[in-house]
């Protein structure tokens, strides 16, 4: 993954795929050590036992801890619903959101196996946007690390002259969202893609103790994204691609961001279900916080029969396996007993 020789053998992945098919038979080669291959690559077990970190500082690896992002927000959102009950406003403005009823019931189309791709970029968008602005809220010890890989001005994205107040400035949610889209877009990755790339993206922070700032935020992001394709997506994008993406970038400068972010990892990229099904709702409860809520649509005839359907097939199988587990009783008509005969002692 990352490899140079294999993101340059073509520009096409078909053709790639291709040439990778035909490789030569594999001939084992004799041991070298790290130090004879000049290797800096962490060996497996020279790795922290992640388990034994603090549960409360690893919300990408428990479920039961809360996300970074979430708690970073609650401080706007009470200023936020503070300001507005002052000025006696609504905290959603004109009543636009749609309730349902006895006549009319609105669903979204965004569940936890299949979220909205547009709405869920914009709330990844929104997660990064309060990692950046209230980055010194929940200060890591030890003070705020800026590594060369993810600095902008070492490594620019483009050939246009990096400004010198380049880590001065927070960038806008709406500047985030248009450099996260703009890569799914261009990709073709999916929702589930974009909630990944969060839990790496907070994974890295709480693993490397870093903080997300202006001047690295796009690297990071573009990391975390790079390495989500590659796990989450079963064609994944190759390094290449996202040189023609970014135009400018060289795909040597991507394999260097892909090992060194792996290695910040500590090559932990499991992602459980729990741990994604948090952060699910977590993004949900961040957009509606923010007034970001999902659009809603009428429930129409054709997908209230679907949803019926597969809420009769799911009920049929788990009553087939709610059958199959039950335990039967022993019957009175085959209950065999024991016949106890008296000991005669003589």
């Amino acid at each position: 993954m990352g490899n140079s020789t294999s993101c340059c053998v073509s520009s096409s992945p078909k053709l790639r795929r291709n040439a990778h098919s035909r490789l030569e038979p594999y001939r084992p080669e004799p041991e070298l050590s790290r130090e004879d291959t000049g290797c800096n690559l962490q060996h497996i077990s020279d790795r922290e036992n992640i388990d034994e970190l603090n549960m409360e500082y690893n919300p990408s690896d428990h479920p039961r801890a809360s996300t970074i992002f979430l708690s970073k927000s609650q401080t706007d959102v009470r200023e936020k619903r503070k300001s507005l009950y002052v000025n006696h406003q609504h905290p959603s403005g004109p009543m636009r959101r749609k309730y349902s009823s006895c006549s009319t019931i609105f669903l979204d189309d965004s569940t936890v196996s299949q979220p909205n791709l547009k709405y869920t970029i914009k709330c990844v968008a929104l997660a990064i946007y309060y990692h950046i602005k209230n980055r010194y809220v929940f200060h890591v010890v030890g003070g705020m690390m800026l590594l060369d890989i993810f600095d902008e001005k070492l490594h620019p994205l483009s050939k246009l002259e990096v400004p010198s107040d380049y880590d001065k400035h927070d960038p806008e949610q709406k500047q985030i969202y248009r450099f996260v889209r703009t890569l799914f877009s261009a990709a073709q990755l999916t929702a589930e893609c974009a909630i990944v790339t969060l839990v790496y993206l907070e994974r890295l922070l709480t693993y490397a103790e870093i903080d997300i700032c202006p001047a690295n935020w796009k690297r990071i992001v573009l990391g975390a994204i790079l390495l989500a394709s590659k796990v989450w997506d079963d064609q994944a994008v190759w390094n290449v691609d996202y040189c023609q993406i970014l135009k400018d970038i060289t795909v040597e400068d991507m394999n260097e961001l892909e090992r060194q972010f792996l290695e910040l990892l500590q090559f932990n990229i499991n992602v459980p279900s729990s741990v994604y099904a948090k952060y699910y709702f977590d993004l949900r409860s961040l957009s509606e916080a923010n007034n970001l809520s999902f659009p809603l649509e009428p429930l129409s005839r054709d997908k209230a029969q679907k949803l019926e359907a597969i809420s009769r097939l799911c009920d049929d199988k788990y009553k087939d396996m709610r059958k199959a587990a039950k335990k039967r009783s022993v019957s009175a008509d085959n209950l065999t007993l024991v016949r106890w005969s008296p000991a005669i002692i003589s």
